[in-house]
């Protein structure tokens, strides 16, 4: 095993010195600031909300691209070498953590898992979505001000104060849904792929998924049956889908049972089309509750549908 790391750190390192004409690694310059790389899109936007001025953050995975799918190439993992802090959702979502963790233990970075404090488990199944959670997901923000306030500790006010101004963010996110739900007729949803569990079960609404907890996890025959029946059942009107993926099955569903197609994103990524649109976490969640509102038949002026 010590022969295959060391053979390992040494390719990386062969690779590292013939980078500028070979691979186009990038290794930035980090210009005095914190080096912060994010196994996925919410944690570098939370780290970057946090950081301020302070940080350089790069995200592992590119715009556009779905993570539960994600595999980077030893050219990408490289530069983790040089990191301060390298942050990851944990609980399953990136697959390749094992391969990252050689360039991590040879370099500086202090290793964060964002969920390690958070309640990942929803009706005895473990979830990796918990950003979708906005309570859960401060909870991510908060463990990623406390890895800077350990790392770069002069700047711990400042670190505080954009922390502070982010808790008011969710705050007021989560108050956006639960007046959602309170004003909702009915509290079932489709959805193309299992990635709402934890903002169901904060909000009392109940998911029916196509998919399981990967887009890539197709239903069986019996199981798409389930979810046509269950859509009749709950007379649902809407399908979810998102944007990073086809959702091929689930346009079956919506097609058989005469359903319309509303986006519910999982803001597991972010597209070059919404990055320059200067989208967030935030902004894409308060679509994702203004969606839902749609689906759920939210009621008008107090009059009930």
């Amino acid at each position: 095993m010590a022969g295959w790391r060391y053979g390992f750190i040494l390719g990386l390192l062969v690779l590292l010195v013939t980078a500028g004409c070979t691979t186009g690694v990038d290794i930035p310059d980090k210009k005095g600031k914190v080096l912060i790389y994010t196994s996925f899109y919410p944690l570098a936007d939370f780290a970057k909300k946090i950081g301020g001025h302070h940080v350089m953050v790069k995200n592992m995975v590119p715009p556009g691209v779905e993570p539960h799918d994600y595999e980077p190439k030893i050219r990408e993992i490289a530069p983790l070498s040089d990191a301060d802090l390298f942050i990851y959702n944990g609980i399953g979502l990136e697959s390749w953590i094992e391969k990252a963790k050689p360039m991590l233990q040879d370099g500086n970075a202090l290793v964060v898992n964002a969920s390690q404090e958070v309640e990942t488990s929803v009706s005895g199944q473990s979830d990796p979505h918990v950003w979708l959670d906005p309570i859960k997901a401060e909870q991510q923000a908060q463990a990623i001000e406390q890895a800077l306030i350990k790392k770069d500790p002069k700047h711990k006010k400042e670190y505080e104060r954009n922390y502070a101004n982010l808790v008011k963010k969710f705050m007021a996110l989560d108050q956006k849904f639960k007046k959602m739900v309170k004003d909702s007729n009915q509290h079932t949803f489709i959805t193309s792929h299992a990635a709402f569990s934890h903002l169901a079960a904060r909000y009392g609404l109940t998911q029916i998924a196509v998919s399981g907890l990967s887009p890539s996890d197709e239903p069986s025959a019996k199981e798409l049956q389930t979810v046509i029946q269950q859509a009749r059942k709950y007379d649902v009107h809407y399908i979810y889908f998102e944007e990073l993926v086809s959702g091929k099955v689930a346009e079956t569903v919506r097609e058989e049972i005469g359903a319309k197609a509303l986006t519910l994103n999982p803001v597991e990524g972010i597209t070059p089309k919404q990055q320059n649109a200067g989208e967030d976490y935030f902004s894409l969640m308060n679509k994702n509750a203004d969606n839902l509102a749609k689906g759920l038949s939210v009621k008008e002026s107090g009059n009930k549908n």
